[in-house]
């Protein structure tokens, strides 16, 4: 008498498979570009006192910098998520499905952001150009690639569109709140220092509303693709 053993489906596999992928990636530069931070291997060349880089500051103020980029915050969702995914890939509950969007939607957010408005500010030295391109350029590109092909489909709604919104809220408060006591933020159209809040308001009411575009979007594509994937082909 001979036991079988049940494989996951291939499907499942190669699923898990990119889910991995994207998770390592996301590690990788996010773990890269804290080391170089902490060590401080390069010297700040920030020359305005009102945005974050202090060239006089030590590790502590250096690690502080670096989790108030919109940037870390979206790479080390992914790589949170991403992971969980790959462990356990019919993972599914209402607070998952909001940080898996919360993934997709804040990754878009810092690519497109960095790439079209604030890569002609950064001056970039050695192995920075390696951790930049991997948290601005090539995580962004692998986390919508990957969810274009494996998903999870059918997780959108209103209510968590809406709900996405609470982590980046918690992002704003928080770098706002810093940037207060120490009299400097981490971009540019974040500078109350120099805009001042209502123009600062402006701004962000203007990311929030560019954030629920793309996520109306995503939304589009995912109906597009399971619709397409639904269809059963006619008998032959």
């Amino acid at each position: 008498m001979t036991t079988s053993t049940a494989t996951p489906p291939a499907t499942a596999t190669w699923k898990r498979t990119l889910f991995g992928i994207n998770a390592v990636l996301a590690i990788f530069g996010s773990t890269f570009s804290f080391i170089l931070t902490l060590l401080g291997t390069y010297p700040s060349t920030n020359t305005n006192p009102t945005m974050l880089g202090n060239p006089d500051q030590g590790p502590v103020g250096r690690v502080l910098d670096y989790f108030t980029y919109f940037t870390i915050w979206s790479n080390i969702l992914v790589a949170i998520i991403m992971t969980m995914l790959f462990l356990k890939p019919d993972r599914d509950s209402f607070v998952f499905r909001v940080l898996r969007l919360d993934s997709i939607l804040m990754i878009t957010v810092t690519g497109i952001v960095y790439n079209l408005v604030l890569a002609g500010t950064s001056d970039l030295q050695g192995l920075e150009v390696y951790t930049n391109a991997f948290d601005h350029i090539i995580v962004p590109a692998a986390t919508v690639i990957v969810w274009l092909f494996a998903g999870p489909r059918g997780w959108f709604s209103w209510r968590i569109v809406w709900a996405s919104l609470v982590l980046p809220i918690i992002w704003l408060i928080w770098a706002l709140i810093r940037g207060a006591f120490i009299g400097a933020y981490p971009y540019p159209f974040l500078d109350v220092a120099t805009l001042g809040y209502p123009a600062v308001i402006v701004n962000v009411l203007g990311v929030v509303a560019f954030a629920i575009v793309l996520a109306l979007i995503f939304w589009g594509i995912d109906w597009v693709i399971r619709r397409a994937t639904q269809r059963t082909p006619a008998p032959a």
